[in-house]
């Protein structure tokens, strides 16, 4: 059947007007205290001994129509849709792994309970069920209700559903509805969790030792970002939202950890886009006697992992290795005609940008800046299949260690896939001299007027003081990984709760 037509973010013009749905709240109520009335508690505490209802499909693969059994279980869920009246009525049951029909008889719940059970209980009211598998006569695998209870009476209705759950902005403003009313949403979040788990797992089995540092930090540093600040009461000072783990983890390095990871949050000031969210999730690991050469096996080693995790079925190939590798330079000399590093200063780069006639901002940005915008806007675009665009100026790379064949270059490299940034990884610096040196140069930048800079951090320098063994490390974003595994455009779609506009 077509839906109506209605303007964007509007619902149909047939759609339940605002009267109707108090109307539908006031008979909701009705309910729960017609229920109460009789005796019965519409929010038990507990209804021990629930088995998922994959599990019931699953003992019965190979049943025929019209097969009973003797086999019965407790099942739990929302009731979605209700056929029939009378002697017999049909319900569906959903839980989070599926669904799974019911039969309500009155011969077998007597005249009270199936009276309740159709008249007194909603779409979306949770129930549990105790129940005898058989097979219909049309070939469904189902349950035949011999007694149930109540356990969440629901005083707001579902989702419509014929409408369904339509308006984007209030799909990711009230996630809980959007799971409530789709599968699909469901699967995803559960698809994402497998990530996480297969990351975890990876790490966990070469070794790596899952560490948390602060969130809250002093001093914010590890990446070229605007951070978010607080205002610490019981120490009478701000503070900062981490925007990276990185020198924390660097330091545990330097204490003999030798291998650690952190998977968390981290938060960025910065603009909203369908690959950004200010508030994101990150895995960064750090390990001991390593260079990003290492790092790129490590990432041909997960990624594969990851795919196969989430059932990725896109036109990307991660299996096949090794990945493609480029030189930052010449990928975007080949896209512009520009050799970046002929242009050593911000001026001399941003005339070569107009002589080229590309069509990209140059004014108030530095060197870095325009190197950036030239790779993001120009390049990265095109990189689909898995790419390691490797040795980067030293001028975009605090942390990174000088190349050891390119002088003016750093072993650092980003992998990309679908045109999009996945991680980031260098051949760790660890020379203290040199690491006092790249801080003062992003204070120079700072002083220039670039809000992404990396700040001076006195107390990292003397960690490295101490020594820190020749250490590769990498960050990769989960929230693009799961974006990228999944197939979705919009990096809102694979968070929860993304940030949004009023």
């Amino acid at each position: 059947m077509a839906e109506p037509d209605a303007k964007p973010g509007q619902p149909p013009a047939d759609a339940p007007t605002p009267e109707d749905h108090n109307a539908l709240l006031a008979v909701r109520r009705a309910k729960l205290d017609a229920l109460r009335a009789d005796g019965v508690d519409p929010f038990p505490p507990a209804f021990p001994g629930v088995v998922p209802t994959a599990d019931v499909r699953a003992a019965h693969p190979d049943l025929e129509a019209g097969a009973e059994t003797e086999s019965t279980y407790r099942v739990a869920g929302r009731l979605t849709q209700r056929r029939g009246q009378g002697k017999m009525a049909f319900l569906d049951l959903v839980d989070r792994s599926g669904r799974i029909q019911l039969q309500a008889r009155l011969d077998v719940l007597g005249d009270e309970k199936m009276a309740r059970l159709l008249d007194q209980l909603d779409l979306g009211d949770i129930i549990g069920v105790d129940g005898t598998a058989f097979v219909t006569r049309r070939g469904e695998l189902s349950l035949r209700v011999d007694d149930y209870a109540v356990l969440a009476k629901a005083l707001r209705p579902p989702p419509d559903a014929h409408y369904g759950l339509k308006d984007t902005e209030t799909r990711f403003r009230r996630r809980e509805l959007d799971l409530l009313s789709s599968e699909e949403t469901r699967e995803l979040f559960v698809t994402r969790a497998k990530i996480v788990s297969t990351v975890r797992r990876f790490l966990d089995e070469r070794g790596f030792v899952e560490v948390e540092t602060p969130v809250l930090q002093p001093l914010y540093g590890g990446a070229a970002a605007r951070p978010f600040t607080t205002h610490f009461n019981a120490l009478d000072r701000d503070f900062y939202l981490r925007i990276a783990t990185e020198l924390y983890l660097k330091r545990l390095i330097v204490g003999g950890l030798e291998r650690v990871y952190e998977l968390g949050k981290d938060f960025r000031n910065e603009g909203i886009s369908y690959k950004h969210n200010p508030e994101f999730t990150m895995v960064e690991w750090y390990e001991a006697y390593a260079d990003y050469e290492d790092m790129m096996a490590r990432v041909e080693e997960l990624l594969p992992l990851v795919a196969e995790a989430a059932n990725y079925d896109g036109e990307i190939d991660f299996a096949t290795q090794p990945y493609r590798r480029v030189g930052l330079i010449d990928v975007i000399q080949e896209a512009t005609g520009i050799d970046v590093m002929a242009h050593p200063t911000g001026a001399q780069l941003a005339q070569a940008i107009k002589d080229a006639h590309i069509d990209i901002p140059t004014d108030d940005l530095e060197w870095p800046g325009l190197v950036d915008d030239l790779f993001s806007k120009k390049v990265e675009p095109t990189l689909i299949q898995p790419t390691f665009v490797v040795d980067y100026p030293k001028a975009l790379s605090p942390f990174a260690k000088d190349h050891r064949d390119k002088p003016g270059l750093v072993e650092r490299f980003e992998v990309f896939a679908n045109g999009m940034e996945v991680g980031n990884a260098f051949t760790e610096l660890n020379d203290p001299d040199e690491q006092r040196a790249r801080f003062d140069a992003q204070v120079r930048l700072a002083e220039a007027g670039d809000e992404e800079t990396t700040p001076y951090d006195e107390v990292f320098v003397q960690a490295l003081e101490h020594g820190m063994p020749p250490t590769g490390g990498i960050g990769i974003g989960i929230d693009r990984l799961v974006l990228l595994m999944t197939g979705h455009k919009s990096i809102r779609e694979i968070v929860l709760f993304p940030a949004m506009r009023d």
